[in-house]
C-alpha cells in the first residue's frame, strides 16, 4: 500500500495547543502511521512515497461539525423545499451539501435529522469512495410528537410504547445516533413553541433506555429550561442547543441544571448560527449581551462545549463552521480550546474518540491543510488547501481557483 507524507511549516497534533514546527504526518491506506518532526516522520517512510509540502501552511485534524441536517437547504423555507423535493433528488442534493463540507475541511459530521434514512444512503456512498464527503454519523427521523418540531420527517410517536418502537426501526434503519426533540423549535410552524415540553422525563428515560440496549448513543434537542431538566435526568448523552428559553422568550442559566450538567460531563453542542454576527447586530448589543450570557456562562464554568452550526436551517451555510467558531471567540474562549471543540473534544463527544479529532499513530486519515496559523488567527480555517477525508485527498474548488 502507497504511503503519502504531508509536510507544513507547523502541525497541530490536538488537543489544545499541541504542536510542532516544520512538521510532517505519513499517511498509509486511511491510517495515519505517524505524525510529528518532518525529519522523524520521513525516517519513517518508505522510499520513494510520495510527499506533498506546504512550508508556509499548518497541518491539523480535520474539523468536526456535531449538528447538520443536510436534508435542508439553508434557503428562506427549507420546510417546504424539503416536502416538495422527492428522495432521488434530494439525495443528490444531500451529497452537493456534503462536499461544500469537505471543502472547508469537514471531515466528520453528525447529521441530526432527515427523512427517509438517506442520509444513510449517503453515509455509505461516502464510505465506499462512490461520492466525496465527510464522514457521517446519521441520526434518521428525530423522535417527535404528533405535529411537533419536524414532524414532517417521518418520527411522530406517542407514549413509550411507540418510542421504543420507533428508536428500533431507526437502528434497524442504520441510525448511528438516535435524536429526540424535547422541545420544540422555530423551524416548525404552527408547532410546539420553542421552549414547550414535547416528552416526559420518563418518556425520554424510554428513549435513552432503548437506544442504550442497542448501543446507540441519545442527542437531545433542547431549548426550554423544563426540556434542559428533563433530558439531564433521562441521561441522554448529548443536548443540542441548550439555550435556557423561558416562556417570555429570555434565557434563564439555572446553576442546580448547570452543576449537573458539568458533574455527569454531558457534552452540550449549542450548534449556534454561523450568520451570528447579522444576529447580534440586528438586535442590538445589549440584547445580543443579554442572550449570548449563558453560553458566556457555560464556557467559563467549563461545560464540554462542543462545535457545530445546525447547517441547513435558514440561512445556515453548510462549510460555515469557522464562522460559528469565532462566536466562541467573541465569548472570550481561547482559541486552542474552541479548536479543540471542533477536533478532539467533538470526537469524545461523538464516541470517536482514538478514531478522529488528533493526529497520531493508528489515528483515521482525516487531515487538513490550511493557510497560516489558526491558533493566532480562527479565519486561516478557511483558508484551506487540502483535506484528507479517510485516507482520499480532496482540493477544495476555493483552493484551485487561488492556485494553491
Amino acid at each position: 500500500m502507497s504511503q503519502l507524507v504531508i509536510t507544513a511549516g507547523r502541525i497541530l497534533l490536538g488537543p489544545g495547543s499541541a504542536h510542532v514546527e516544520d512538521g510532517a504526518v505519513l499517511i498509509e491506506g486511511d491510517t495515519i502511521v505517524a505524525a510529528g518532526a518532518r525529519k522523524e516522520v520521513l525516517a519513517r517512510a518508505e522510499p520513494g512515497c510520495r510527499i506533498l509540502a506546504y512550508p508556509d501552511a499548518t497541518v491539523m485534524p480535520g474539523l468536526i461539525d456535531c449538528h447538520v441536517h443536510l436534508a435542508f437547504d439553508a434557503g428562506p423555507d427549507p420546510v417546504t423545499t424539503v416536502t416538495e423535493t422527492d428522495d432521488a433528488a434530494l439525495l443528490l442534493k444531500m451529497a452537493g451539501r456534503a462536499r461544500q463540507m469537505l471543502d472547508a475541511g469537514i471531515t466528520t459530521t453528525r447529521d441530526l435529522g432527515d427523512r427517509g434514512a438517506l442520509a444513510v444512503r449517503l453515509r455509505d456512498a461516502i464510505a465506499e469512495g462512490i461520492v466525496a464527503g465527510p464522514r457521517i454519523l446519521a441520526a434518521t427521523a428525530p423522535l417527535t410528537a404528533r405535529k411537533g418540531h419536524c414532524f414532517f420527517l417521518g418520527g411522530e410517536v406517542e407514549g413509550e410504547a411507540e418510542i421504543r418502537e420507533k428508536v428500533r426501526r431507526n437502528a434497524e434503519e442504520g441510525a448511528d445516533v438516535i435524536k429526540v426533540m424535547a422541545t420544540g423549535g422555530g423551524l416548525t410552524r404552527g408547532g410546539p413553541a420553542i421552549w414547550q415540553s414535547q416528552f416526559t422525563t420518563e418518556e425520554l428515560a424510554a428513549v435513552v433506555e432503548e437506544a442504550h440496549r442497542l448501543g446507540l448513543p441519545v442527542a437531545a434537542h433542547a431549548h426550554g429550561v423544563q426540556g434542559i431538566a428533563a433530558v439531564i435526568a433521562a441521561g441522554v448523552d448529548t443536548i443540542e442547543h441548550c439555550s435556557w428559553m423561558t416562556e417570555d422568550g429570555s434565557s434563564d442559566l439555572r446553576e442546580d441544571l448547570l452543576a449537573q450538567i458539568i458533574a455527569k460531563e454531558i457534552p452540550v453542542c449549542p450548534a449556534n448560527h454561523p450568520n451570528w454576527r447579522s444576529f447580534a447586530d440586528r438586535v442590538g448589543p445589549d440584547k445580543a449581551a443579554e442572550l449570548f450570557a449563558p453560553m458566556r456562562r457555560m464556557a467559563e464554568r467549563g461545560v464540554r462545549l462542543v462545535a457545530g452550526t445546525d447547517a441547513g436551517v435558514p440561512r445556515a451555510v453548510f462549510g460555515g463552521l469557522a464562522s460559528s467558531l469565532e462566536f466562541f471567540e467573541y465569548l472570550g474562549v481561547p482559541r486552542e480550546r474552541i479548536i479543540g471543540m471542533a477536533t478532539s473534544e467533538a470526537a469524545a463527544a461523538l464516541r470517536l474518540d482514538g478514531q478522529v479529532g488528533r493526529l497520531a499513530e493508528g489515528y483515521r486519515a482525516d487531515v487538513l491543510v490550511v493557510d497560516g496559523d489558526p491558533l493566532a488567527d480562527l479565519d486561516a480555517l478557511r483558508a484551506v488547501r487540502l483535506t484528507v477525508a479517510g485516507g482520499r485527498l480532496h482540493i477544495p474548488e476555493q483552493a484551485v481557483l487561488r492556485g494553491a
